[in-house]
């Protein structure tokens, strides 16, 4: 015969099982959740955010900027003052090339790059050996005057956090004609496939070796698959800026491009890469 205590203890282990049961199962599900979103997140971001070639996105240049789309769905509809300065004069230079610049960059040293935008300067410590034909890409467009008087098409605000720059078209589906391979996708900065924040790292189509020119600056810690070549860090003073730029909000999807562009009106004058 079962005692008070017996049934007792029982009656508790089976409470127990049950409880674990539901926390495994719903760990299961948020596992599984997460991997749909990310998988969503990191089409939409190489769409939009390389939407060029993912524009962090739409499968061909559409599809690209779908996954350039660095957030699954459009931003909230936001309205703030734009805390930006109006762009310098100047045009966006129509410029292509078949292939990849020769390498010319010194893999051993120090380079930097800087975004001087009508928001603010954003200063980007460049990770030349770890990621040197993206770095050499850069450093051969910004020498171009390739980025100088484009606009950054896309700030993403649910899901993944992020701003989207390096379309001469700013639609999320330009380039510079050519692709360069991924880079360093196991740089000890990314855990947990998460992008922290200060991260820039490049766009794609949603598939490998498909980078451009697009790129996107990460302002706030995002969850993505470790498929966008990191190849730099935004200074303290450029965390700033891309703050304010935040902060400022996304209009809604562009019902053509899927794009939401950001409330403030941020316009690259001029790209710079820098050897120290």
């Amino acid at each position: 015969m079962v005692s008070q205590e017996q049934r007792r203890r029982q009656l508790a282990r089976e409470k127990f099982l049950r409880q674990q049961q539901r926390r495994t199962e719903a760990r299961r599900k948020s596992r599984a959740r997460n991997a749909v979103v990310g998988a969503v997140l990191g089409v939409v971001l190489v769409g939009s955010v390389v939407s060029y070639t993912a524009g962090v996105f739409k499968g061909d240049d559409k599809k690209a900027n779908a996954s350039a789309d660095v957030s699954p769905s459009a931003s909230a509809p936001s309205k703030a003052p734009d805390p930006c300065a109006k762009p310098a004069k100047g045009a966006v230079k129509p410029l292509s090339w078949k292939k990849e610049p020769a390498m010319t960059i010194d893999t051993s040293a120090t380079y930097t790059m800087k975004l001087a935008t009508t928001c603010g300067d954003i200063g980007i410590a460049l990770k030349t050996a770890a990621a040197p034909h993206t770095v050499n890409s850069f450093n051969f467009l910004a020498g171009k005057g390739y980025f100088d008087h484009t606009k950054c098409h896309r700030l993403t605000a649910e899901g993944i956090y992020v701003l989207q720059c390096g379309d001469p078209q700013g639609t999320g589906t330009g380039g510079p004609g050519y692709t360069i391979p991924d880079e360093n996708l196991k740089d000890k900065s990314l855990k947990g496939s998460v992008y922290p924040a200060g991260t820039v790292a490049m766009a794609n189509k949603s598939q490998k070796h498909t980078g451009g020119s697009q790129f996107f600056l990460v302002y706030q810690d995002s969850p993505l698959p470790p498929s966008y070549t990191p190849f730099g860090t935004v200074d303290a003073a450029g965390m700033k800026v891309l703050k304010k730029i935040a902060s400022a909000g996304a209009q809604p999807a562009d019902p053509t491009t899927g794009n939401t562009a950001p409330n403030a009106t941020v316009v690259v004058n001029k790209a710079t890469v820098t050897k120290s």
